[in-house]
């Protein structure tokens, strides 16, 4: 099991120094990238992992590929349908690895189906900012297919080929905030 020097409490993510972003193959010679620009989560730190606990929510209308046209495309119904599932969850299940490098297991659901992804993380270490919060830092990455979730939406290439790749690399780096007791 994973061993890392966190006081336990509740640390929550601070959004202003955390990235949820992903990339997926464009015309299969080229990858887009962007980011959910709104999420929050929780880890709840026990005396073990076992009894430690992460939950996350994105919302999925802050979906941002830095293309108006491509964003409202993939809120709309044939990609997230933003407007029927706003959010997508994450609650880990298992963590295991060393305390630098570990995996993270769980639940992923999106557009109400869940399936289960494993995150690799580094650990970024923990420190008190000059305001004397208590700081966390990860970094996050996972490989899902977007199919998988009921994501198909798709269009042919005339050399062959399809416009949207099915795998999705899902890229987290994030700071947590120890809870004031």
């Amino acid at each position: 099991m994973t061993t890392i020097e966190l006081t336990p409490g509740t640390w929550t993510l601070d959004q202003a120094h955390t990235e949820v972003g992903f990339s997926v193959r464009h015309a299969g010679i080229s990858k887009v990238r962007g980011a959910f620009t709104e999420a929050n989560a929780t880890l709840v730190v026990g005396a073990t992992p076992d009894t430690s606990t992460v939950e996350a929510t994105v919302q999925t209308a802050s979906f941002d590929s830095n293309d108006n046209n491509r964003d409202a495309h993939v809120k709309g119904p044939d990609f997230f349908n933003v407007e029927q599932y706003p959010h997508m969850t994450f609650k880990a299940t298992e963590v295991q690895g060393t305390a630098e490098n570990f995996r993270l297991s769980g639940d992923l659901t999106i557009k109400e189906t869940s399936k289960p992804v494993t995150f690799d993380v580094e650990f970024g270490g923990v420190a008190v900012d000059p305001f004397g919060a208590t700081r966390a830092g990860f970094s996050a990455t996972a490989q899902i297919s977007r199919k998988a979730f009921g994501i198909t939406w798709n269009a042919a290439l005339e050399a062959g080929g399809v416009l949207v790749g099915d795998k999705v690399t899902i890229t987290i780096d994030s700071a947590f905030v120890l809870s004031a007791s």
